[in-house]
């Protein structure tokens, strides 16, 4: 099975082409944009098809970064994902930013307990804890960094993800395992997650906290009654 993985979770839009069968990338596109994923997801899928010499009938699947991660990014990348499905009848798969860092740091550390942790500003922490096998010990949540620092403890775990060095500084030094510090994990790594036989509902964004702009509370334009003026 022939697998496409999109990811728009932080600055980049990235899309990769997987060999599910194989366990082999045959194609992929990441572009460092920052802003303005709806804008160029559409060609940097197309152009990751081109480089791996099939078209869209030739997927057996999508995969999508869920998040946590950009508002907008993730629901671009996924609503792509599950249109892209629903177009070709095939199923569209979810996998979170926190699990795809927490299998990157396997890959450079080797197996072992992995915290995935995301600096969500305001004292905030977005945090997962994976075991060496890359199951859920902790499932995404937004705890503070105390919680962090002792989750990273209690398990022995290496670090993964933007606040690892908040969390690291709290440790004492024999404790503390980094992994990649990043807000996402390299396209085929979402690719490979997907193709490890997972099912499920449809994927949605995985938001772990309310987005910084709100709609404006109690702003209501006044009705004018019969007969008054413009």
């Amino acid at each position: 099975m022939k697998l496409l993985a999109i990811d728009c979770s932080a600055r980049l839009c990235a899309a990769c082409v997987y060999d599910a069968k194989a366990r082999a990338e045959l194609g992929r596109v990441v572009l460092d944009i920052g802003k303005g994923h709806a804008e160029h997801l559409m060609a940097v899928v197309e152009d990751a098809l081109k480089g791996a010499g099939i078209a869209f009938p030739d997927l057996g699947a999508i995969a999508v970064s869920i998040g946590p991660g950009s508002f907008t990014g993730v629901r671009v990348a996924v609503s792509a994902a599950r249109g892209y499905a629903l177009a070709l009848g095939v199923p569209a798969i979810g996998v979170t930013t926190l699990e795809a860092v927490a299998a990157e740091a396997r890959d450079v550390l080797g197996p072992r307990n992995v915290l995935a942790a995301f600096d969500g500003g305001r004292g905030e922490i977005q945090a997962a804890l994976h075991d060496a096998a890359g199951a859920t010990v902790f499932a995404p949540a937004v705890i503070d960094l105390d919680q962090a620092v002792q989750l990273a403890r209690d398990h022995s775990a290496a670090l993964a993800g933007t606040a690892s060095q908040q969390i690291a500084a709290m440790l004492s030094p024999d404790e503390i395992a980094l992994g990649p510090l990043v807000a996402t994990a390299d396209i085929a790594v979402y690719a490979r997650l997907a193709a490890d036989g997972r099912t499920g509902a449809r994927p949605k964004p995985l938001y772990l906290r309310e987005p910084d702009a709100k709609p404006q509370a109690g702003f209501v334009l006044p009705r004018r009654g019969p007969g008054e003026n413009n």
